[in-house]
């Protein structure tokens, strides 16, 4: 398995936070590695994203997890491996919020192709993170 996360403090509300996470169609204003987004229904467990980072093929991700105000996971799976993100807001106080992303990939392979593929995908978070708060404080 290989891992990794992130996290930020912010003042952003946790609701405003998760505005910006369920209108997926919008990611790309906060997301630099957006070209284009589509997802096929409510921002909701089940629900299918395709993704399409510049120059490049799109990505379908499944949305695995989804607490309103709390969390979601998105899955992606590449041959045997298994791309799983948590996204988690975490209410600090009346006025501070961590919000803290998480990959794990795990499957077939998982020890030699996620050091390999697992920073390039997670080398954007510290921006795309401070993005999403400074657009969730407005």
């Amino acid at each position: 398995m290989w891992e990794y996360e992130h996290s930020i403090e912010t003042g952003a509300t946790p609701e405003a936070i998760w505005a910006l996470w369920a209108d997926v169609p919008t990611w790309g204003t906060w997301n630099a590695e957006i070209e284009k987004i589509e997802i096929d229904g409510p921002f909701a467990e089940g629900a299918q994203i395709t993704m399409t980072p510049p120059g490049d093929d799109p990505i379908v991700l499944r949305v695995a997890e989804a607490v309103e105000g709390e969390r979601f996971v998105d899955e992606a799976r590449f041959g045997d491996l298994l791309l799983r993100t948590s996204h988690r807001i975490d209410r600090l106080d009346r006025s501070r919020t961590r919000v803290v992303y998480r990959m794990e990939i795990t499957g077939t392979g998982a020890d030699e192709m996620g050091p390999q593929i697992g920073p390039g995908i997670t080398a954007d978070w510290p921006e795309t993170m401070a993005a999403l708060a400074g657009l969730a404080l407005r």
